[in-house]
């Protein structure tokens, strides 16, 4: 497995090299930062100061020459440079970084539990109404643009601390501005209070498309030779469910999380923008409204390198659920 897991690690090295150019071509003809600066400033600034500015943010060479100094300045921590003043493309995509990863690691944690348990039960329970039941709500939660669910949590959270009189949702920002000079335990508490809305608003949404190919997958083992085989025995119900049918089954659902990353992370943005959070989403929004190459650049390639390496981890889980995959 070391072997393998090497390979695939020196494959990824030249699909991210290559799908980071491609992104840096489009990034930078989405706008023209340099024109966007002459017309935004006031008073007016001179033409010294635009062709200053151009060179400052490298918009002067051409862009393979643009390309390469950023990609060997990444591998240096110099994540280039940002049409705003003074700012550390790094450090600030790093603490960003350490704001959505709580969000999204929490969100995608309560999804898989509540999309195994249920697409489990649902499976077992086929046709019953309980089957019906998880079936309704998880093509609801599906069809719910997740911008319109945020809002309605946002609102129902406003609604819920109005009514009792306490601020334990919190509906802005990831925590309270007076967390720096209060107690640890109150930190905590405020910190988990404005994280249940926004991770609620992920982890619903996924938990609804993982749920159906978990009770897709369950379905389709229950049915195949060797659990038939392994009751057929006189193994217990339970061990027959847990150490045979549902290892298989959580094959295909690993598949689909490792692919899902991605869109995971959009709802991040989406969410993040909403609750008013000071992550990586807001972080995209102002690159993009800014026409900030770099800034987005740095968004994208760390979105880029997380969705790799789920998808190495994910491969890599295949060989622990299932004995008979093996990688020599």
């Amino acid at each position: 497995m070391l072997a393998y897991t090497v390979r695939r690690l020196l494959v990824s090295i030249p699909v991210l090299i290559a799908s980071t150019f491609v992104v840096f071509l489009v990034v930078v003809n989405a706008g023209d930062p340099v024109a966007n600066f002459a017309v935004s400033r006031q008073p007016a600034p001179s033409k010294a100061a635009v062709a200053a500015f151009a060179r400052h943010i490298h918009a002067d060479q051409p862009v393979a020459e643009r390309y390469w100094n950023w990609i060997t300045g990444v591998l240096h921590g110099d994540f280039g440079p940002s049409v705003q003043p003074n700012l550390d493309i790094g450090h600030d995509l790093f603490t960003r970084f350490r704001v959505t990863v709580t969000l999204v690691a929490a969100a995608m944690i309560i999804a898989l539990l509540l999309a195994v348990l249920f697409g489990v039960f649902s499976a077992i329970r086929q046709y019953s109404v309980a089957d019906y039941v998880i079936t309704f709500f998880g093509f609801l939660f599906l069809a719910m643009p997740v911008f319109w669910f945020a809002v309605l949590l946002k609102q129902a959270g406003i609604w819920y601390n109005q009514q009792t009189g306490s601020q334990f949702l919190g509906t802005i920002g990831e925590k309270s501005p007076y967390l720096e000079v209060d107690t640890t335990w109150n930190q905590f508490t405020d910190h988990v209070g404005h994280l249940v809305l926004p991770t609620i608003t992920l982890a619903l949404v996924s938990f609804a498309s993982w749920t159906r190919y978990t009770r897709a997958s369950m379905l389709e083992v229950l049915g195949s030779d060797y659990v038939r085989l392994a009751r057929a025995k006189g193994l217990r119900r339970g061990r027959v469910m847990t150490r045979h049918a549902l290892r298989t089954a959580l094959i295909p659902l690993t598949t689909v999380v490792a692919l899902d990353i991605g869109i995971i992370l959009g709802g991040a943005v989406v969410t993040e923008t909403i609750f008013q959070w000071h992550g990586m989403g807001e972080m995209l929004v102002q690159a993009v409204t800014t026409i900030d190459v770099y800034r987005t650049m740095a968004w994208l390639l760390l979105s880029a390198v997380i969705v790799i390496g789920l998808n190495l981890i994910a491969d890599l889980l295949y060989a622990v659920l299932d004995p008979r995959i093996r990688y020599d």
